[in-house]
């Protein structure tokens, strides 16, 4: 299995909180960073998802806080996209610290919504396939 997609963050100063590490709603938004990279990355922008009339949605999303990060930290961000049938997907990542360790694991649970008509797609890897140029870092 190939590694999975990765991005470097560091951690800012204005990211922490009164003790010192990384506020707990920041790892959230380094895990938004990672799925919007690897759908770059995989030829996929905002405005060509939108131009489809689709967009994609975080029906549910779970993050375990293993490790403190501090400001200057760097961390690198993990993005896996993982199918089943049906429409919904699963997005699993980590964020480690530089020496390996699993500083927070993200599970995520998304699907890809019709803009008009307010549904979720009954395929949402049909409509990644046909909008990635490079479908295969999707896990497609």
């Amino acid at each position: 299995m190939a590694e999975p997609f990765s991005v470097r963050v560091t951690v800012r100063g204005y990211e922490t909180d009164v003790q010192g590490h990384l506020n707990q709603a920041v790892y959230l938004n380094y895990a938004e960073h990672a799925r919007w990279s690897l759908l770059q990355a995989a030829g996929i922008s905002q405005s060509r998802i939108i131009g489809q009339g689709v967009g994609p949605v975080a029906l549910e999303t779970n993050i375990r806080y293993l490790r403190e990060l501090l400001a200057g930290d760097e961390a690198e961000v993990t993005c896996v996209f993982e199918w089943g049938d049906g429409k919904v997907f699963r997005i699993r990542q980590e964020i480690r610290k530089t020496d390996g360790t699993v500083a927070a694991e993200v599970t995520a649970v998304g699907g890809m919504l019709k803009l008009k008509e307010r549904k979720l797609v009954a395929d949402p890897r049909e409509v990644f396939k046909e909008l990635a140029t490079d479908p295969a870092l999707l896990g497609l």
